[in-house]
């Protein structure tokens, strides 16, 4: 296993590992926020029931501006936080998919919050 395979091998338990602690403790919808190297991709998913309650991401077409940087973030922040309260959503667990809390990923949990989800 080369290096490049090693740490994917590594982020996709620590995935597994933080999905499983959060499925048994939160009752809760799930924020997940997935970035690749050009988009951003954000969802609310119901566990329980297994359904995906809102979506968003930068590759919509109405989305105009950069697409990746921290002011994607933000605005996507925002466009998230907007679509579930008109789903009735309002609590959520933040799933950052084994990724640190900075950057991108930071400024998209405050503009969400901002924009009225609560974690």
């Amino acid at each position: 296993m080369n290096r490049l395979e090693e740490k994917r091998h590594r982020l996709s338990k620590r995935i597994q590992t933080i999905r499983k602690a959060i499925r048994s403790r939160k009752r809760r919808p799930r924020l997940v926020l997935n970035r690749t190297n050009k988009y951003l991709f954000a969802q609310i998913i119901d566990d329980e029931n297994g359904k995906v309650l809102c979506t968003a991401s930068t590759l919509e077409k109405n989305f105009s501006g950069p697409k990746k940087n921290i002011e994607a973030a933000k605005k996507l922040g925002e466009v998230l936080a907007g679509r579930a309260k008109e789903k009735g959503v309002s609590s959520v667990v933040f799933d950052r998919r084994g990724r640190l809390y900075h950057g991108r990923m930071a400024q998209f949990a405050e503009a969400a919050r901002e924009g009225g989800l609560e974690f």
